[in-house]
Order: C-alpha cells, then sequence, then structure tokens
C-alpha cells in the first residue's frame, strides 16, 4: 500500500499542471535515429526550444517550414538550439519529410518525454531559458513572428544570472 502511495504521489509531482510558472526541464532519454536513448539535457543550449510534433499531426507539418528557418536563421548561435522531437512516428517518414540537414531530430515513441514536459497535444513547443521552462507555445506557432523572434533575440543577448556585465575598455 506504501508503494502504491508513493507512485501516486510521484505521478501527481510528474503531471501536476504548472500554471504557467517556470518549471525545471524534466529531460528524459528520447530516441536517436539508430534508436539510442539520448539525455534531452545535453542537447539544450542557454536558450532552447523543445519541439514536439509528428508527420502524421496536420497543425505540424504547417508550423515545420517556418521553425526549420528560424533554426537556420540562428544557426550561427552557440546559446540556441531547436530540439525537434517527433513522438509516435516513423523514422522514415520524419526523415523524409525534414529532408536532408536534419538528422538530429529526436524520437519518442511513447509520448514518455513529452508527458515529462506536460505535453497532451500536438505540436507543443517548450521554451528553455537555462535549464528551466519559461513559456510552452500550443499549437502552430509562427516563428517567423518578428516579435517572437525579437523576444528570443532578447534572451540571447541577456546575460546569464550571475554573471558581470561586459566593461567597456576592459
Amino acid at each position: 500500500m506504501g508503494v502504491g502511495l508513493l507512485v501516486i504521489c510521484a505521478l501527481a509531482a510528474l503531471f501536476w499542471p504548472r500554471d504557467g510558472k517556470p518549471f525545471k526541464e524534466p529531460g528524459g532519454f528520447p530516441l536517436d535515429l539508430a534508436g539510442r536513448p539520448a539525455r534531452l539535457g545535453s542537447q539544450l543550449a542557454p536558450v532552447s526550444l523543445v519541439h514536439f510534433w509528428a508527420t502524421w499531426c496536420p497543425p505540424c507539418i504547417d508550423e515545420i517550414p517556418s521553425l526549420q528557418r528560424l533554426t537556420r536563421d540562428f544557426q550561427d548561435r552557440s546559446d540556441f538550439s531547436v530540439v525537434m522531437i517527433a513522438v509516435d512516428d516513423e523514422k522514415a517518414k520524419v526523415t523524409k519529410f525534414l529532408g536532408p540537414g536534419w538528422d538530429m531530430v529526436l524520437f519518442d515513441p511513447t509520448w514518455d518525454v513529452a508527458h515529462r514536459y506536460g505535453t497532451s497535444q500536438l505540436p507543443e513547443t517548450y521554451l528553455v531559458v537555462r535549464g528551466e521552462v519559461v513559456d510552452k507555445f500550443v499549437g502552430a506557432t509562427d516563428w517567423d513572428d518578428p516579435k517572437l523572434r525579437a523576444r528570443l533575440g532578447a534572451l540571447l543577448a541577456a546575460p546569464a544570472p550571475g554573471s558581470e556585465p561586459a566593461v567597456p575598455g576592459s
């Protein structure tokens, strides 16, 4: 009975609504193209988008081109990453749909990682800043939106907490 109560408490903590407040990036082990577990945390930059999607999801299909443009436009930034996680999808369909150069996609065949984040529908994207989820985008998002891009740019320009701002002439 004690074990059952412990399991219920653990599940409640994992799936409890987060009320839009920042929460620690929950991690997990999606699979890489070879089917090996890949630690999600090691894929994240100081500012990252963790994007859950699927080729069988019509809004996802509409959204992916703008997300690919955002990724290309920010590709020279080592402090930014887009982690695309295909949920309950086939590797061959995903790689064919994304095309060449998108071989860093990860897979979540059982929704395990998606559920850790609180995802219940696709597409959903989480803005992770220095290991903390600070925003959630539900449904297809226009990643070409100048306001959204400006927000990402501001986050990338902001100094890390506890770091000293650069002093001119030093």
